[in-house]
């Protein structure tokens, strides 16, 4: 893990913004909030049809996250009052959001396509590593939370060996392609934003989240495109080699795996596991149906 930037030693309430390439980018958040000792805290912008995920789906609600539809459906009421309910309770806040609102994936060429002539009828700037970014969820949250956030991390995300021999560049890595070491390095670039830099009209805010969208382009055009190729592979700038300490590790790892064998090794755990993904499925399924 090498990151960029400033990444404040301390937790603090923040909107993370990041593009968005694959689900190994959930984890990368992980990955920096577990440097800060803010891993519980995490909560993610969600796609609505995610809240149908298995056990999780229900967990990823009760937790804090927030599942939204896109465009016209879009359920700005919700969104704030789901997020005002979090600051009652006083909850620490690491709210993950990708404002492209889908992945960006040079193997489905229309949807980049569709993204860059969007951003010219708009008379936006045209993207060519990230898509045009999306604003409702992100001013929603800025102006629900501005009185309770620290500030917002701009994050950008480029994983090594996403280059074809062509110089093309290539899907990024599935998690079971980054858990097999398959992408040998990720490289991480933060800049911490203070929150009086950020317009606070959602048609201000909109130029200015697309202007963090075209530096992020900027970042990647550098990484995948430099002409000199030892620049390639890396963004500007001085770099950390970040390795995490066993003891910020290892007892989750005891713990998680250690209940895991202890169900599986028995007739009654084996029976136990299962259950609690049919029965938890089901009852998560229909509390999401009933309150997202």
């Amino acid at each position: 893990v090498i990151i960029y930037g400033d990444l404040p030693k301390n937790k603090e309430n923040v909107i993370y913004l990041s593009n968005h390439q694959c689900t190994v980018d959930w984890i990368i958040a992980d990955m920096l909030a577990i440097r800060q000792n803010a891993l519980g805290h995490v909560r993610y912008v969600l796609k609505d049809g995610l809240k149908w995920l298995p056990l999780y789906g229900w967990y990823f609600s009760q937790h804090g996250g927030v599942y939204v539809k896109r465009s016209a459906k879009f359920n700005e009421k919700e969104m704030r009052e789901k997020l005002r309910a979090q600051m009652k309770a006083e909850t620490p806040m690491y709210l993950v959001i990708f404002p492209e609102g889908t992945r960006y994936n040079p193997e489905i060429p229309k949807v980049i396509a569709d993204s860059q002539s969007f951003a010219e009828k708009e008379g936006l700037a045209i993207l060519k590593h990230v898509l045009t970014p999306r604003v409702k969820a992100t001013h929603v949250a800025i102006d629900t939370m501005k009185d309770y956030l620290d500030a917002v991390y701009d994050v950008t995300v480029a994983y090594e060996g996403t280059v074809d021999h062509k110089g093309q560049r290539k899907l990024a890595p599935s998690m079971t392609e980054f858990l097999c070491k398959e992408c040998p390095r990720v490289h991480i670039f933060i800049d911490r934003i203070e929150l009086k830099d950020i317009p606070e009209e959602q048609i201000y805010m909109r130029r200015w989240l697309h202007e963090r969208f075209e530096i992020k382009d900027k970042l990647l055009i550098e990484f995948y495109d430099a002409k000199d190729s030892k620049r390639r592979n890396k963004f500007p700038g001085k770099s950390v080699h970040s390795k995490l300490s066993l003891k910020k590790t290892l007892p989750s790892l005891l713990f998680l795996g250690g209940l895991t064998a202890s169900m599986l090794l028995t007739e009654s755990g084996r029976k136990l596991y299962v259950k609690t993904w049919i029965y938890g499925t089901l009852i998560g399924c229909l509390w999401v149906s009933i309150k997202p």
